[in-house]
């Protein structure tokens, strides 16, 4: 079996404000779990601030470097969504939203003065939250006969699976959660019982 999914995350959504040069960096982290909760912080930020200058924004997800985005959402290119992105990367922290809401002072502050405003802003939000451990899980619906009772509930205890919720009708149905690195483990068990379906969730 593979390896538990663990990644590094942020405990709970924290702020921060940054002054420079008569310009205020709003910073915001959140802790995330897929692109519709993304949108929906950064919808949220913009009704909130519909006067701001900008809003610039990194976010990551998954245990691996290759799903994130950063946006400089009209800044000069690289100067705000990418600093912020590394700010996230130096940390190896994932499942992580940060936005920096940006109300210009009316003082530019050039490349190298908005690379620094917009990592040290994203600096600042991360101070104020904890780095923790989280695990990440999937969900799978099994469908089964009766008589196959047995062979799924194995499974669902070779997988340490929580069972969300269960339905004995015609077809049995169980909704399972259970560590996301064991994915690939369980599709291979299920393959194996003939009889056994499963419907991937998350």
């Amino acid at each position: 079996m593979e390896s538990s999914s663990v990644i590094l995350t942020i405990a709970e959504p924290a702020e921060a404000v940054y002054k420079v040069k008569a310009s205020k960096f709003l910073a915001f982290a959140y802790p995330v779990q897929n692109e519709d909760e993304i949108k929906a912080h950064l919808q949220n930020l913009k009704k909130k601030f519909p006067d701001a200058n900008h809003h610039c924004f990194a976010w990551r997800l998954g245990p691996g470097k290759d799903k994130f985005r950063y946006y400089d959402d009209g800044e000069p290119s690289a100067t705000a969504g990418r600093p912020i992105y590394g700010q996230i990367l130096s940390r190896d922290i994932t499942n992580v939203l940060i936005v920096v809401v940006r109300y210009f002072g009316g003082i530019k502050l050039g490349t190298s003065g908005l690379i620094d405003a917009y990592k040290t802003s994203a600096a600042l939000v991360l101070e104020n939250t904890k780095i923790v451990e989280f695990t990440l899980k999937c969900s799978l619906r099994l469908l089964y006969s009766y008589e196959l009772t047995n062979q799924a509930m194995r499974l669902v205890k070779e997988l340490k699976a929580e069972i969300i919720s269960s339905e004995y009708l015609q077809k049995c149905e169980l909704l399972i959660r259970f560590d996301a690195s064991l994915k690939q483990f369980a599709i291979q068990k299920i393959s194996e019982v003939y009889g056994l379906d499963v419907n991937e969730v998350d």
